[in-house]
């Protein structure tokens, strides 16, 4: 569904669903007992529906709710689109991850029945709701039949209405990177303090290990990129992403980008834009671009052409280096060798830095950034001038990407 669409039906269908279930809770609550906080798990459901990127960004809390609770059966459940990164991490049984459709109304109700279902069938008595920007995961985690529901949940802030049918009540804090705030979630559990997250420090999150990929997957990649792309073979490959996504506005300024891509290939590299599908016009104005200026450059159109995230991952294994906006990429990249430039502005590293060595975050600081918070739906205010990443120079892009190069 589009995002407005989605925007508005969180909204005007959440909020009085979330005062209902809310409502309906506090009733039952009077005539059955609270929840024992010792009893260990049996089933636990890791709910996470929208963020490809924050997948990999939770992988530190799904290997801490298996050391911590072995005999529980993990369980997630997020978009199917999104399946295909956490199967790549195998952080969890297959036959446990639940999916929800969501291209139509129609498959999205049909697919959240299904997987209710699924969840309550499988007598899931722990629910962990990941999710900030919405408020249809707080009803799933109650609609599970968890009797121990986790989330964050607004206390005095000003942050989403979500409900008071999270038992484990966590505060969001805008100041702790949120892979820290996913351990704080699966340390809630078997939390008793007031606020939940009042809990010793154990240490930052853990980067996620490099997914392990079928060696003729790599290959395959490598070999279709030399017949269909001559022109780059025995130069360094730079993969580029200046797409935004469903968030446009976090997209560096096609203009950076060019003179980007213009100094790399001064430099002898071969660039590649990567995206999707939808990315393609982008794609090939900033080609046009560069090679106005460097005819016959070795600067490529790559978007759609992995067909799988498996293959966008093999193409990082061939690789020397990625530079993209804030968005999956540069998440993805951190389960690779590939080393990684990061452009920030409004949102910021602090909170979704990949969680790897081998990136580096630019980020300008500017007193409105960031914009996308957890308190405003994820809708900026900005009037799309984004001068928090327009004033990050291409000249220090460059230089930091040719510091990597020399070094990868």
């Amino acid at each position: 569904m589009n995002i407005n669409l989605q925007r508005f039906v969180d909204r005007w269908a959440g909020i009085p669903l979330c005062a209902a279930v809310s409502g309906a809770e506090a009733l039952m609550r009077r005539f059955r007992p609270a929840p024992v906080n010792d009893k260990t798990p049996r089933a636990i459901v890791v709910i996470l529906l929208s963020e490809m990127g924050s997948l990999v960004l939770a992988n530190d809390m799904f290997a801490r709710l298996k050391a911590r609770y072995p005999d529980a059966a993990l369980h997630a459940l997020l978009f199917k689109k999104n399946r295909e990164i956490l199967d790549l991490m195998q952080v969890m049984d297959p036959a446990n991850v639940h999916t929800v459709d969501d291209r139509s109304l129609t498959s999205l109700l049909s697919s959240l029945w299904s997987a209710i279902k699924a969840l309550r069938s499988a007598n899931v008595d722990v629910a962990i709701d990941c999710e900030l920007f919405s408020r249809i995961s707080s009803l799933l985690s109650y609609a599970s039949g968890a009797a121990v529901r986790v989330g964050f949940h607004r206390h005095t802030q000003e942050g989403l209405y979500r409900g008071s049918h999270i038992n484990r009540r966590v505060p969001y804090n805008p100041y702790h990177h949120i892979s820290a705030q996913f351990l704080t979630l699966a340390r809630a559990i078997d939390s008793t303090a007031v606020p939940k997250s009042k809990l010793p420090v154990v240490g930052t999150p853990k980067p996620p290990p490099h997914v392990q990929l079928d060696g003729a997957l790599v290959q395959g990649i490598q070999t279709r990129l030399a017949q269909d792309f001559p022109a780059i073979a025995g130069k360094p490959l730079v993969l580029v992403y200046p797409g935004g996504g469903i968030l446009p506005i976090r997209a560096w300024p096609l203009a950076s980008y060019t003179a980007l891509c213009e100094g790399l290939v001064a430099d002898g590299c071969a660039v590649a834009v990567i995206g999707l599908k939808d990315d393609q016009a982008l794609a090939r104005q900033l080609v046009a671009n560069v090679q106005a200026a460097f005819p016959a450059s070795p600067v490529i159109d790559l978007t759609g052409y992995t067909r799988s995230i498996s293959e966008l991952l093999a193409l990082f294994h061939g690789a020397r280096l990625l530079v993209t906006n804030d968005g999956g990429p540069g998440q993805f990249a951190a389960l690779t060798p590939i080393w990684t430039l990061m452009l920030f502005g409004p949102e910021t590293p602090s909170l979704y830095a990949p969680l790897t060595p081998q990136c580096y975050s630019f980020y300008s600081q500017w007193p409105c950034s960031p914009c996308l918070t957890a308190y405003n739906h994820r809708s900026s205010y900005c009037d799309g001038d984004n001068q928090c990443l327009k004033v990050i120079a291409p000249a220090a892009v460059l230089a930091k990407a040719r510091a990597f190069l020399a070094s990868a």
